[in-house]
């Protein structure tokens, strides 16, 4: 009946979103955001070098003053928490949670507001 040939009636192709993804990753526009500040903290002297993990549960980008030193900030994706606190996280240096929420914009703030401080001086 189904043959191994895509073309072969009987044949059932899968659905690219049918299933779940096996990691969480970033889309473009978030991408994009992330980068930008990026930029903007490491001409303003405050970060480094970054790293990106991609995980089943999570993505999260990480910053680093230097880099044999733990992240100055994280910003954390975790789409499990879309309906409850929200899927956007950025933690600081200890790891402690700065600000969870469900808009990347609103998580980035902190860290918009130190770079603003910077600028006024």
């Amino acid at each position: 009946m189904g043959g191994s040939d895509p073309g072969t009636p009987g044949t059932i192709l899968p659905f690219p979103h049918a299933r779940p993804p096996s990691q969480v990753a970033f889309d473009r526009p978030e991408l994009l955001r992330i980068l930008d500040l990026y930029g903007r903290m490491v001409a303003a002297g405050f970060w480094r070098d970054y790293a990106m993990d991609f995980g089943k549960d999570a993505a999260s980008f990480a910053a680093f003053k230097r880099t044999a030193e733990r992240p100055t900030a994280r910003i954390e994706k975790r789409p499990s928490l879309r309906s409850k606190q929200g899927m956007w996280a950025l933690f600081g240096e200890a790891g402690q949670v700065l600000k969870r929420g469900h808009d990347l914009a609103g998580v980035l703030s902190p860290l918009e507001r130190r770079l603003m401080k910077v600028v006024e001086d």
